[in-house]
């Protein structure tokens, strides 16, 4: 059944999104901003935004253990169905991989912007549950465990890539374990007087630099969509076939997957969003530091970003 409310809804944030592509844009087509100062843009996002708004969304729950059961169950279900898709992937394409495109497409049906675009969608659809700003976080930590293993593997074709020390060890991963050992510890620690208004200007520091993580992530895109022909993005077919995978059928397998298991609707539609986001940036960063095929990552990473106005809105209204 459609409903109405969870389209407009869902279009309304993915608009306001796509918007924020617009400065970066244009601040490059007017030569203010070149591809040469994003690397700098991409430091400030992996070292200080990311880790800030992972420890922001864990600092805005109360400890509940019914809820963080949940987390750990989302932790589970999310990697397993972007492991079992990459794998599906993997057994129809691998006779193909000496073409870098089939690699390129494998990861690229699954690694999405999650955090940074996922979590203000997914926030302003169930407003009610903060914990599902915990599962975009949860969602993007699984990612990143999938990309530098297998998700390597299948870009290069070659298992000596692969490495769980940049899976573990990494911003976002220590962003992880500051706010979970904060929602853990809060209930048992009280603090008074001039320690806890420190804790407290911490937490609203952090909140802030957590808030520049998504424009500045529409910028760096902004800034890469000036720099591509716009005719470029819509001429490799493969493009086409790659975002479909993205944005239509890796969604639609997972809403498949869960829906004989009696899990809570916000349970269930977290994952049909967070899997319907459009392509994360790190695909383009994976395929660029191992040769693989750059402008079909490039183009699909923009594509994906500019088609999801269309199709997240109708799935969340149908599934959800």
């Amino acid at each position: 059944m459609f409903n109405t409310a969870l389209f407009q809804t869902t279009l309304i944030n993915v608009v306001i999104l796509l918007i924020c592509i617009v400065p970066g844009w244009g601040l490059a087509k007017a030569s203010l901003l070149k591809t040469d100062h994003l690397p700098a843009f991409s430091v400030i996002l992996v070292y200080l935004c990311g880790p800030c708004l992972v420890m922001s969304a864990f600092f805005s729950l109360r400890y509940d253990a019914v809820e963080a059961m949940r987390m750990l169950l989302f932790f589970a279900v999310s990697l397993g169905l972007q492991l079992l898709f990459v794998l599906i992937l993997y057994f129809l394409l691998k006779r193909k991989y000496d073409d870098p495109k089939y690699r390129v497409l494998t990861i690229g049906a699954v690694l999405g912007n999650t955090g940074f675009f996922g979590l203000p969608v997914i926030t302003s659809l169930f407003p009610q549950h903060p914990v599902v700003a915990c599962y975009s976080v949860v969602f993007t930590v699984t990612m990143n465990l999938l990309v530098f293993t297998i998700g390597v593997f299948c870009l290069t074709n070659d298992r000596k890539y692969m490495s769980l020390k940049p899976a573990v060890l990494n911003p976002m991963s220590v962003g992880v374990m500051v706010g979970v050992a904060v929602y853990l510890l809060a209930p048992h620690v009280r603090l008074s007087g001039a320690a806890a208004m420190i804790a407290s200007r911490l937490a609203d520091t952090v909140t802030i630099v957590s808030r520049m993580s998504t424009p500045l992530c529409m910028t760096v895109l902004g800034v890469r969509l000036a720099d591509v022909p716009f005719r470029a993005l819509f001429t490799r077919p493969f493009v086409y076939l790659t975002t479909a995978l993205k944005l239509l059928v890796f969604p639609l397998f997972c809403w498949a997957v869960l829906l004989p298991f009696p899990l809570d609707p916000v349970f269930k539609g977290s994952i049909l969003v967070l899997s319907s986001v459009p392509n994360a940036s790190v695909m383009l960063s994976m395929a660029e530091l191992h040769h693989g095929e750059t402008e079909l990552a490039a183009n699909t990473l923009l594509v994906t970003t500019l088609l999801c106005f269309v199709t997240m809105p109708i799935l969340a209204s149908f599934l959800i």
